[in-house]
């Protein structure tokens, strides 16, 4: 399946190609990287579907799903999709080792594998596990989705973490430069273990919340206050995010468990304190 870009908006940040070809404006290394990298995308959910056309405005796009093999008419191999220099995992953590296994001896010595999984370090251990070594490996967890970034992500966070000894290649240690130079995406370089242990609290308490709203069953409100309209909007960014999105972030991050034991605490301590006796 070849993907083509959107069409530019009025006001829309630049088209990436038209950054990479004006290499008189470039930093070095940006420049080295024509002709555009051809790329497999590997999954094409809801957050596949999202990146492809970004990612088509870098490179020559391929994509692969493994539990979609009907993709109308063009869907590539996953021979072909692993066969390119980039290759996307785009894939449910639950779904990664079948698809890192079937892939491993398909991919190519210097290829770049990277994973946008929402945690980062049971996948990194994965993919090191069973890729081969002459392979390069670089987590990415872009901190937006089809929700969040449906206006552009032009200024959004994406939390890097390159993997010790296997970022060797020339697309590996450009990446930072080029994803924050193409997309405008503000790049925050971190390990994996301090991305994890961070979004046990960023993601893991806003899911967590929203998931309780959700099944509270509200009904319309036409009075709102403000406050209210901020949690109503974080209500409804992660409200379509799948079941297996949310077990991902809540359930099997190394750090969640400990977060939710301190929010059911604090949770049951306020609730507490409303059917105490009042203090003198």
């Amino acid at each position: 399946m070849l993907v083509s870009g959107p069409s530019p908006r009025p006001g829309a940040p630049p088209d990436p190609r038209d950054i990479m070809l004006d290499t008189a404006t470039q930093p070095t290394g940006l420049k080295r990287l024509r002709p555009r990298p051809r790329l497999g995308l590997i999954g094409h959910g809801a957050f596949g579907a999202f990146i492809a056309p970004y990612l088509s405005r870098l490179c020559d796009v391929v994509v692969h799903d493994p539990g979609r093999p009907d993709l109308p008419g063009r869907g590539a191999t996953l021979a072909e999709a692993a066969a390119q220099e980039i290759v996307v995992l785009a894939v449910p953590l639950a779904a990664m080792r079948g698809v890192a296994e079937a892939m491993a001896p398909l991919l190519r010595p210097g290829t770049l594998v990277v994973d946008v999984c929402s945690l980062k370090v049971a996948p990194l251990a994965l993919l090191a596990e069973l890729l081969p070594p002459a392979v390069d490996l670089l987590g990415t967890h872009p901190l937006f989705g089809p929700q969040s970034g449906r206006a552009g992500i032009a200024g959004l966070q994406l939390a890097l973490c390159p993997v010790p000894g296997r970022a060797r290649g020339r697309l590996a240690r450009l990446a930072p430069r080029v994803l924050a130079r193409a997309f405008g995406l503000d790049v925050v370089v971190t390990t994996a273990e301090e991305h994890d242990r961070q979004m046990a609290y960023v993601q893991g308490l806003t899911h967590i919340v929203s998931r309780i709203v959700v099944a509270m069953d509200l009904p319309p409100l036409a009075l709102r206050t403000t406050t209210y309209g901020h949690l109503d909007r974080m209500v409804e960014t992660v409200r379509h995010d799948s079941d297996a999105l949310f077990r991902t972030i809540a359930r099997d991050n190394p750090f969640a468990a400990e977060v939710r034991a301190r929010f059911a605490d604090a949770t049951a301590s306020v609730l507490g304190g409303l059917t105490a006796p009042a203090a003198p």
